[in-house]
């Protein structure tokens, strides 16, 4: 029994000691308390509520509220971070870049429309020409039909002479509408003297007329006529009907009226050749054939006359990564220009550099990268009427990636640019689309993210630490100045 004790009392005397290690540890731990509570005996007398800090309160309460607001939008909204770095080529294939246009020239008709395509070393795109599509536009610019440049130049009747008295009626301003109403069909030659192209097909068009004068003798279907450009009475008719290229030769019917569109002739210019066509417009007349405004007499595939005044000319490039020049103006080996009528007023309906993007890459783009990819699109250029206007692009192309926040796609790319237009206006000057083009060697990169959620919560901590604590000092500051203002009252000191 007495050891059963000793053993109890030792147990206890254990357990006593380990309670007070256990009671000093935690009094060791609350000494560490940063937020030491009042008690509650205590509360009344030690803290006092005022109107001024319920005031306060609710203006922290409000305040607070609205950033945790603001800061949850931010935090919900994408950042787009963005950084320039040099661009580099990992192959060949990348030292190349594609160059998508499409242009309307309401004035500048397709058979006259050359395109060339040149770097600043001088090098020439040889194949272009496969790789440009052009349509013909009447004069509100709808479209008339496909062109297609003839493989070879027109034939001209080499030395030709016309003997005896003139058999092409001779046109101007003042018999020119009564003469068009006279004849079924009537085709006029618009020349210039001075024209070299002019002078070999004068002969011709005199023997064409003098035969197909003898052939049909009875009948007013139709006749051959000229018009002299140069000369004053007949200058007005050179203007109405735009013509800027010697020799045109124009069909006019005796029902045109004043929106008509006048088919022009462009088959080999000889005597057979030039009265085979012709009798075409005979057979529309006696109703033997179809009426047409294209006609093919010598079956090539290719239409001898068509409609049109103005040309839409697209094509896609690929062209090195050097500045360059994409150039368009009137050209041919059988007309001579008169480039003070010349216009080459224009419409860029599309112009954009790179592969055509998805709809996916769109979606993902940027509104101000979307914008730059097509900066010049349906931009309009005009020229001021009898003056040689050269139109001048300058533009400056950039590479943007573009790398969207869902998932690990691939970065969009896209070619963006800036540009920048001018006009040259002098005499002498050939009227000229240019388009100069410099590709940067930069890529502009964007990428989305979305602000991370330690942040959010760190923002949020102090929101309402910084809300808190300047209520607090602006609480502890209009109490003070409240007591100041009541001790300096029952002083007397306040007057």
């Amino acid at each position: 029994l007495l050891k059963i004790l000793h053993h109890l009392q030792h147990a206890a005397s254990f357990d006593s000691v380990e309670s007070v290690h256990t009671m000093s540890f935690l009094q060791t731990i609350k000494s560490v308390d940063f937020y030491r509570k009042l008690k509650k005996d205590l509360q009344q007398e030690l803290t006092e509520a005022s109107i001024t800090g319920a005031a306060l309160s609710l203006v922290a309460a409000v305040v607070m509220i609205g950033l945790i607001v603001a800061e949850f939008s931010s935090y919900l909204a994408p950042l787009t971070e963005s950084k320039v770095i040099l661009d580099h080529f990992e192959s060949s294939v990348d030292d190349t870049l594609q160059i998508n246009f499409n242009i309307s020239f309401p004035h500048l008709k397709c058979e006259y429309a050359s395109v060339d395509a040149t770097n600043f070393m001088g090098t020439h795109d040889a194949g272009l020409a496969a790789r440009v599509s052009k349509i013909r536009l009447d004069e509100k610019g709808k479209v008339v039909g496909k062109h297609e440049d003839p493989k070879k130049e027109p034939k001209h009747t080499e030395n030709a002479k016309h003997e005896g008295p003139e058999t092409s009626l001779g046109l101007n301003t003042v018999n020119f509408e009564a003469k068009h109403h006279q004849y079924d069909v009537m085709i006029v030659n618009f020349f210039a003297p001075w024209c070299h192209w002019c002078q070999k097909l004068a002969p011709v068009w005199e023997q064409s007329a003098k035969a197909l004068g003898e052939k049909h003798t009875d009948d007013n279907l139709l006749v051959l006529a000229k018009v002299d450009c140069t000369a004053t009475e007949s200058e007005s008719l050179c203007i109405k009907y735009r013509i800027d290229a010697f020799p045109t030769i124009l069909v006019f019917r005796k029902d045109d009226t004043g929106t008509t569109q006048h088919e022009s002739y462009h088959g080999e210019r000889s005597v057979n050749a030039i009265t085979g066509w012709a009798e075409h417009f005979i057979a529309q007349a006696k109703k033997a054939i179809p009426a047409s405004r294209s006609v093919d007499s010598n079956k090539d595939g290719v239409a001898d006359s068509h409609n049109g005044v103005g040309c839409m000319i697209s094509g896609l490039l690929h062209v090195q990564r050097a500045p360059g020049m994409l150039k368009i103006q009137a050209a041919s080996d059988s007309h001579d220009f008169n480039w003070e009528t010349m216009d080459v007023s224009h419409v860029v309906n599309h112009l954009s550099f790179g592969p055509f993007l998805s709809e996916h890459a769109w979606s993902v783009l940027p509104a101000h990268i979307a914008a730059s990819v097509g900066a010049l699109d349906d931009k309009v250029f005009s020229s001021d009427q009898h003056i040689p206007t050269t139109h001048e692009h300058f533009v400056k192309v950039v590479r943007h990636e573009v790398t969207p926040h869902q998932g690990k796609r691939d970065p969009v790319v896209s070619y963006g640019y800036v540009a920048h237009s001018n006009n040259i206006q002098k005499a002498g000057e050939v009227p000229t689309l240019r388009l100069n083009y410099d590709i940067l060697p930069i890529v502009v990169s964007f990428e989305k993210k979305y602000q991370a959620f330690y942040h959010f919560i760190t923002q949020l901590c102090a929101i309402v630490g910084g809300v808190f604590t300047v209520a607090g000092i602006a609480a502890s500051l209009m109490d003070k100045g409240v007591q100041a203002i009541r001790k300096k009252q029952e002083l007397g000191k306040l007057g």
